[in-house]
């Protein structure tokens, strides 16, 4: 099956999940989240502003602020195929971008650079129990992560891991996987952080 197929047969699954049982997960997967070590240890949260039928992220911006971290959302460069992250200190700082996803407006924030990002929480559609996984297309994260040294999760429901599917040279892991059954270092089992 190829990526394309797989991505569009979560994207169908994932839509069927009924609005209490996500806001379940969700609540779920934030409790271990900002339970775990990951959280604690950040300074710095990178991570994308979610739209529909995405796992919440307007959540962990609210609890990153709250605690006095600093956010960091991405815009994507078309051209390059790349990310630039800035920091965001409220909701109004976005605009809807490429394919109506909520960016942050250039002029009214401040670039932040790689290396400032203590935590970064990756998307994506499908994963396999390495960290591997399958994102909404175009590569821009597998680019951002290539040379990305602090660690990398993603949410997601237990349901989005699968057996396999293929590995490309430019796919790059995230460190663990966080589900609504706890967070694991990729390709370990299950573990408390």
């Amino acid at each position: 099956m190829s990526k394309d197929t797989m991505r569009k047969s979560m994207l169908l699954s994932l839509d069927k999940i009924g609005r209490f049982e996500r806001q379940r997960v969700e609540k779920d997967m934030h409790a271990t989240l900002f339970d775990s070590i990951l959280w604690q240890e950040a300074e710095c949260i990178g991570l994308t502003v979610s739209g529909e039928g995405e796992w919440d992220t307007r959540a962990i911006m609210e609890k990153a602020w709250s605690e006095g971290k600093r956010v960091c959302v991405p815009k994507s460069i078309h051209n390059e195929r790349a990310l630039h992250f800035y920091e965001l200190t409220s909701f109004d700082q976005l605009e809807k971008g490429y394919f109506g996803i909520e960016e942050p407006q250039t002029d009214k924030t401040v670039r932040c650079e790689k290396e400032a990002i203590d935590l970064l929480i990756v998307p994506g559609l499908v994963f396999l129990a390495s960290g591997y996984r399958i994102g909404y297309g175009g590569g821009f994260f597998d680019r951002f992560l290539k040379d990305f040294t602090k660690p990398t999760v993603s949410l997601l429901h237990s349901n989005q891991i699968v057996e396999s599917f293929p590995i490309e040279t430019h796919d790059v892991p995230v460190d663990f996987l966080l589900t609504e059954e706890g967070i694991q270092k990729a390709g370990l089992d299950k573990e408390t952080l």
